[in-house]
């Protein structure tokens, strides 16, 4: 198998993309999750059972509550069709395996639709590709047989390669991964009964980034969590 440049340089640079990395967690770390609720009820209509998964994007850092953050956009955006149950499980500094351990404490109970927001901790953390979409697929039998699930929406990873609080040549390595394990997990979800891919296909601006110039802002979720909804009523009344 061939290895990309990126995978290559990482050798000869690792003490300053080590250096660097370091500064990067310190300053992404200075914002903490919003207050607010994290389930609850909203809407009306037909009922649909929501859980959202994920890193520090999914609990909201970034916003000021968690009603202007991911859950609370979605919810808004989808309580105008459905009668939403929902709830989150997001932390900070989280990765795929950590939600995979989470779940495994989750009282079993049926779910119509999973959100999950993961993979930039699984970057910054250099999880081989195999892996991460090994843990991709187990994170999708879980929910399906152990929830019921019927469909589980993956958000796509960022453009880490254009965050601009990422120093070079940090940036360019970071942005190679993030870009890898977005195409893995487009693969993971092609022809999946049930795991759906949503790439994060919009404008790259200032206006996107918190203050910490790392993590969505208050516009970006909700500008995500609209079309998350989208694909979600798509997928119920399409």
């Amino acid at each position: 198998m061939r290895v990309a440049l990126d995978q290559v340089v990482r050798i000869p640079l690792a003490p300053l993309l080590a250096m660097q990395a370091i500064g990067v967690r310190r300053r992404a770390n200075t914002l903490s999750e919003p207050p607010g609720a994290r389930e609850g009820c909203d809407g009306s209509g037909t009922s649909l059972r929501l859980l959202i998964l994920g890193d520090s994007s999914a609990a909201g850092v970034g916003a000021t509550t968690q009603e202007a953050a991911l859950s609370g956009q979605l919810v808004s955006a989808l309580s105008t069709d459905f009668a939403v149950t929902w709830k989150l499980i997001g932390e900070t500094s989280a990765t795929t395996g950590v939600i995979l351990k989470r779940l495994a404490a989750v009282e079993t109970a049926p779910i119509d639709v999973v959100v999950s927001a993961l993979g930039v901790n699984d970057v910054t953390r250099g999880c081989r590709r195999g892996l991460w979409q090994k843990q991709q697929r187990q994170l999708a039998k879980v929910l399906t047989t152990r929830f019921g699930t019927k469909l589980i929406v993956a958000s796509g990873l960022p453009p880490m390669g254009a965050y601009p609080e990422l120093p070079p040549p940090l940036r360019w390595v970071i942005g190679q991964q993030a870009q890898r394990l977005d195409h893995a997990l487009a693969e993971v979800c092609e022809g999946h009964s049930v795991m759906t891919h949503l790439p994060i296909d919009v404008p790259f601006e200032p206006r996107f980034l918190a203050d910490d110039g790392y993590h969505p802002s208050e516009e970006a979720y909700t500008l995500w969590g609209q079309l998350i909804a989208a694909h979600i009523r798509r997928h119920f009344k399409g």
